[in-house]
C-alpha cells in the first residue's frame, strides 16, 4: 500500500485514541530500528519518546525477536490454568530485581489491568473499599484505573468506579510551583482522617508522574507517605508502568527514595512494548493471603508464553547491553542539555529530568510564568512546535505547554545531541512568535 492508502483505509476502519477522528493526522510506520523509526515514504524520525514511553531497549532487537519466535514455536499460548517454563522463570526473574520483599506477581496484558487487579488485591487483603489518588495522574483507560487518573482524561468517563478519594499533588502548576513534603503530606494525613482510615484500603501514587509532568516529588515525599500508609493501615500502590525498568536510571523509581511499596504495577518497558504483558507485584504477606483465600481476578492471556519469552529476553538486554547504568549516564548529559534550552529560550519556563524521564515546560513570559498553553488545551505556538518537530524528523509527545524528552534507554550521546539540535531550533521559532517581555 502507498502511505496514503494506509492512513486512508486505517481512518475510515479504526479508532484512534484521545482524539476528535477528523483530527488525526497519523504517520504510517513501515519499520523501526535502534533509536529510530521510518515511515512508509522513506522519512526518518528520531524516536524522543520511545513511542509512549515504552520501547525502553530500542526498536528492532533480535535478540527479543528471536525469543518470541522460538517460544511460538514451541507453543504459543496456554490457558492461565496452566504454566510454562517461561512463566515460571519470569516470576523468579522479577522477584530477584523488584525491592524488598515483594517475590510474587499476576501478569496482565498492560498497566491499565495492573491497576484494575492491584486495587482488587488491596480491597481483598485490606476487607476495605476507599482507594486514594492523586490529581496530576494517570493510571489507564479502563473503567477502575481511569476513575484514578487524575488528569482530565477521567471527566468524560466519571462516574466511573465507587470509592476512588483524589488529593492534590506537591506541584501546583509552573506559576504557584511546589509545596515541600511536609505540607504535601500534612494535607494527606488530614484527608485520610477525614476519610476515615479504617475505611481506605490503599494509596496509588505514580513514583515519578509521567504523563502530567514528569513530577520528581520532593525530598522526603514518598518516604512520608511510607509512613503515612504504615500509620494508618494502608496499602501503598507504585505505578511503576512508565518510570519502571530502568527509565530513571534504577530498575524502579522508588529505589531513588529506599521506598518499599506493597504493591508494585508494571508493563511497557517490560516487554519493551514488544508485544503486551503487565504485572501487578506484591509483598510476601499479601501473596500469602490467597494461599487459602480465593483471589477473584482472571484474564485469558494472563501469563502469555509468548510475553513471558519477550520479557525474559528483554530483561537479558537491560543487563548485557548495561543500559540501567546508560540511563544515569546519558541522563546527567540531557539534564545539562536541558539547562541549556532554559538559558537560551524564553520560552523556556522549566525543565525536569531523572534518568531518561525528562520534560521541557514553556511559557508565554518568564516575567509572569503563564504557561504557553492553557491546561488541558493548545496554543498557535505549541502547534507550530509540534509541527516543527514533524517536519524536521523528531518523534515525541507534546502536550498543552510542555514536551517530552524520553528517548530508548541504549540512545547514545550523539544521537542525544541530534535530538536537541532540532528542538533547539524549534524552540526558535516558538520564540519570535512571543512578544517581548
Amino acid at each position: 500500500m502507498s502511505p496514503e492508502e494506509i492512513v486512508e483505509l486505517t481512518k475510515r476502519h479504526t479508532l484512534f485514541e484521545w482524539s476528535a477522528q477528523q483530527s488525526v493526522d497519523p504517520i504510517a510506520v513501515s519499520h523501526a530500528k535502534g533509536c529510530y523509526f521510518f515511515a512508509a515514504d522513506g522519512r526518518r524520525f528520531l524516536d524522543f519518546n520511545s513511542q509512549l514511553m515504552a520501547v525502553n531497549i530500542g526498536h528492532g532487537d533480535e535478540r527479543v525477536i528471536a525469543a518470541m519466535q522460538a517460544q511460538a514455536r514451541r507453543v504459543a499460548y496456554v490457558n492461565p490454568s496452566l504454566t510454562t517454563e517461561v512463566r515460571a522463570r519470569l516470576g523468579a526473574r522479577l522477584a530477584a530485581i523488584t525491592p524488598g520483599d515483594i517475590d510474587a506477581f499476576f501478569f496482565t496484558n498492560g498497566g491499565a489491568e495492573a491497576n484494575e487487579n492491584a486495587i482488587k488485591i488491596a480491597r481483598a487483603y485490606t476487607g476495605r473499599h476507599k482507594i486514594l489518588a492523586r490529581y496530576r495522574s494517570y493510571h489507564g483507560a479502563t473503567a477502575g484505573s481511569m476513575t484514578l487518573t487524575g488528569d482530565p482524561r477521567r471527566w468524560a468517563n466519571e462516574p466511573g468506579m465507587s470509592g476512588v478519594v483524589h488529593v492534590l499533588d506537591p506541584y501546583h502548576g509552573i506559576q504557584r510551583g511546589w509545596d515541600d513534603a511536609a505540607t504535601s503530606l500534612a494535607m494527606v494525613e488530614e484527608i485520610i482522617q477525614l476519610e476515615g482510615p479504617s475505611t481506605i484500603a490503599a494509596f496509588i501514587v505514580e513514583p515519578v508522574v509521567g504523563t502530567n509532568g514528569i513530577l520528581i516529588p520532593p525530598s522526603g515525599y514518598l518516604e512520608g507517605l511510607r509512613a503515612l500508609c504504615d500509620k494508618y493501615g494502608l496499602l501503598l500502590i507504585a505505578d511503576e508502568v512508565m518510570a519502571g525498568f530502568g527509565r530513571t536510571g534504577r530498575w524502579f523509581a522508588v529505589e531513588h527514595w529506599n521506598v518499599v511499596p506493597d504493591l508494585l504495577t508494571m508493563a511497557k518497558g517490560l516487554t519493551s512494548a514488544y508485544v503486551p504483558l503487565g504485572a501487578v507485584g506484591m509483598r510476601r504477606a499479601i501473596a500469602n493471603h490467597f494461599q487459602e483465600k480465593v483471589f477473584y481476578g482472571g484474564l485469558t492471556y494472563s501469563g502469555h508464553a509468548v510475553a513471558c519469552a519477550a520479557a525474559l529476553a528483554t530483561l537479558d538486554v537491560y543487563e548485557q547491553d548495561d543500559l540501567i547504568n546508560n540511563a544515569r549516564r546519558i541522563g546527567d548529559v540531557m539534564a545539562r542539555l536541558q539547562r541549556e534550552l532554559l538559558d537560551r529560550h524564553r520560552c523556556v519556563g522549566a525543565v525536569r529530568s531523572l534518568g531518561l524521564f525528562g520534560i521541557v515546560e514553556l511559557v508565554k513570559s518568564r516575567t509572569t510564568l503563564e504557561p504557553l498553553a492553557p491546561f488541558n488545551g493548545t496554543s498557535p505556538e505549541m502547534r507550530t512546535l509540534a509541527r516543527e518537530f514533524r517536519q524536521n524528523g523528531l518523534f515525541t509527545f507534546v502536550r498543552w505547554n510542555t514536551f517530552f524528552t524520553n528517548p530508548p534507554l541504549c540512545i547514545t550521546e550523539d544521537e542525544l545531541r541530534e535530538g536537541f539540535g532540532i528542538i533547539d531550533r524549534a524552540l526558535a521559532v516558538v520564540d519570535g512568535m512571543l512578544s517581548q517581555d
